[in-house]
Formats: structure tokens, C-alpha cells, sequence
């Protein structure tokens, strides 16, 4: 059984964990490590999530495990998308952008993420948005799966970088 709350100023330094245990998972295959690595380091410091804690635009949601161990986060970004590829798939903007949907690889297949999902989507719901958008990498079709199981469908193109790789992503929206 996983329960699910916010995350608060205390949960920094183990969503810095979970990051950096999780966000090789979304990234294609083949795409350099040491890419990987850096950007881990650039975008997920302590520093960085002390300040998507303290930003009243953001939401983030732990799911925990049933011995009380954080085990995945998502992170929420309201507020109008400056990417132009984004504004352009849109069909209901403005649009609140789930910027983070993370699960540690040994919970995957137990309902955690979806659970996760759930609430999350609760969080989008409850601030009044009519609408939610993610990037998906385009080889990453067991996240695209899950996604249009949680009523997500893609409505275009974006493009997402790891250093210097260029990954071709999915915009995928869920309108209410």
C-alpha cells in the first residue's frame, strides 16, 4: 500500500536522491552517461529543490511506500510555458506542465505511479486548471503508454536537451 502527500522544505535532500536515481529512466537509450550525469548535477541540487519548495507555482507529491520510505515524486509548474513548440501543441492553453513524474525502477508495475498520478492530478484539479501537459521522450513508450492510460494524448512535437544531445520528446496534454 503507497500513500501520497506534499512534499515539503524538509523533503529536499531526498528528492535530490530520487532525482538522480530516476532520471536516466526517461532519458533514450544510447544517450551518454556522462550527459546524464551532468545535467543530474546542473538541475537536480539541493539548492534547486530548496527553490521549487519554496516556489508557490510549484507542487510537488511524494508517494510513499508502506514502510515510510519516499519512493517517487512528481513535480507541478503553473504558470504560462515559455516553449514555443509547447504553446504551439497546446489545445487548451494556458496549461499547468507536470514537469516531473519519477518512480524508483524496483516499485514500477505495483500501482505506485499510478497512485502517484492520481493525486497529482488531484493537485492540478483542486488549484482550478482545466488542463496538464508533459514532455515524453519519443522512444520512451512505456511511459507514453501510461501516460494515455491516465488520459493523456499527444498533440505534438517538442525537443529536449541532455548537454549537447538533442532528444525528440512528445508533447502529451489531458484536458477536464
Amino acid at each position: 500500500m503507497v500513500t501520497t502527500r506534499p512534499a515539503s522544505v524538509d523533503d529536499a535532500a531526498t528528492l535530490v536522491g530520487l532525482a538522480a536515481a530516476t532520471f536516466a529512466l526517461a532519458c533514450p537509450p544510447g544517450t551518454a552517461q556522462e550527459h546524464i550525469d551532468a545535467f543530474i548535477a546542473e538541475h537536480f541540487t539541493r539548492e534547486r529543490f530548496d527553490g521549487y519548495l519554496g516556489d508557490q507555482d510549484r507542487a510537488i507529491t511524494l508517494v510513499i511506500d508502506d514502510e515510510g520510505t519516499p519512493i517517487g515524486y512528481t513535480m507541478l509548474v503553473f504558470g504560462r510555458t515559455q516553449d514555443e513548440d509547447v504553446l504551439a501543441a497546446l489545445t487548451q492553453p494556458p496549461s499547468v506542465e507536470l514537469s516531473k513524474v519519477y518512480v524508483l525502477p524496483a516499485d514500477h508495475g505495483r500501482g505506485t505511479a499510478r497512485a502517484l498520478m492520481a493525486a497529482t492530478l488531484d493537485v492540478v484539479r483542486e488549484r482550478g486548471s482545466g488542463a496538464v501537459w508533459l514532455g515524453v521522450n519519443q522512444q520512451n513508450a512505456k511511459a507514453i503508454r501510461f501516460y494515455e492510460k491516465s488520459g493523456f494524448t499527444i498533440v505534438g512535437p517538442k525537443v529536449f536537451h541532455v548537454g549537447p544531445e538533442r532528444h525528440d520528446d512528445f508533447v502529451m496534454e489531458l484536458v477536464f
